[in-house]
C-alpha cells in the first residue's frame, strides 16, 4: 500500500503514526496491496479554499476527502479490489491540524485521537462510507470506533 504524506503546515504531526494508521484502516477495509491514497495535512487558510473550491462552503473544516471516482466505480480503469498490480488509487484526504487541535479542546479529547479520527473518517469516506442519513452515520460511527479501537485508541 502507498500512503502518500504530504505536511504543508507547521504543527507537530507524527507522520509515521499517521501513514502507519492509513495502512492499518485500509487493510481492515481489506482493500488491496495495491492501494495509493494521498493524505494532506494543511492549515486552515488553506483548508478554507479546499473546502469553498471542493464543497462551496466557507471557512475552514477539519477533513476533505476527495476520491478519485464516483461511489460504485473502481478508482481507476484496469484495477480490481484483486489487487492486479495497477494502482488502486482512492483518492485524498486533506486535514487542516490546527483546525483539528482546536477542535479536540472543544470536545475535550486529545489531539492524537482527534487527528487519527480524522485519517480513519476521511479514508472511510475514499472506501465509500458515508453520513447522509441517520443509518449511514450509525455505520461509519460504529466503524470509526472499531477501527481506532484496533489501534489502541478511543475517543470520549
Amino acid at each position: 500500500m502507498e500512503i502518500n504524506l504530504a505536511n504543508h503546515q507547521d504543527l507537530p504531526v507524527d507522520a509515521d503514526a499517521l501513514r502507519a494508521l492509513a495502512r492499518a484502516v485500509l487493510e481492515n477495509e481489506d482493500m488491496p496491496p495495491s492501494t495509493e491514497v494521498g493524505v494532506m495535512l494543511v492549515t486552515d487558510d488553506d483548508m478554507a479554499v479546499h473546502n469553498q473550491r471542493f464543497m462551496g462552503r466557507d471557512g475552514p473544516t477539519d477533513v476533505l476527502a476527495l476520491p478519485l471516482a464516483p461511489p460504485g466505480l473502481e478508482p481507476r480503469d484496469g484495477a480490481t479490489r484483486s489487487g492486479s498490480g495497477v494502482p488502486y488509487a482512492l483518492g485524498d484526504v486533506i486535514i487542516a491540524p490546527g483546525y483539528v487541535r482546536d477542535q479536540a479542546q472543544r470536545l475535550g479529547t486529545a489531539y492524537e485521537v482527534e487527528i487519527a479520527l480524522m485519517v480513519t473518517h476521511g479514508l472511510l469516506h475514499l472506501i465509500g462510507y458515508d453520513h447522509e442519513s441517520d443509518p449511514e452515520a450509525e455505520r461509519m460511527e460504529s466503524r470509526e470506533r472499531h477501527l481506532l479501537a484496533a489501534v489502541g485508541m478511543e475517543r470520549p
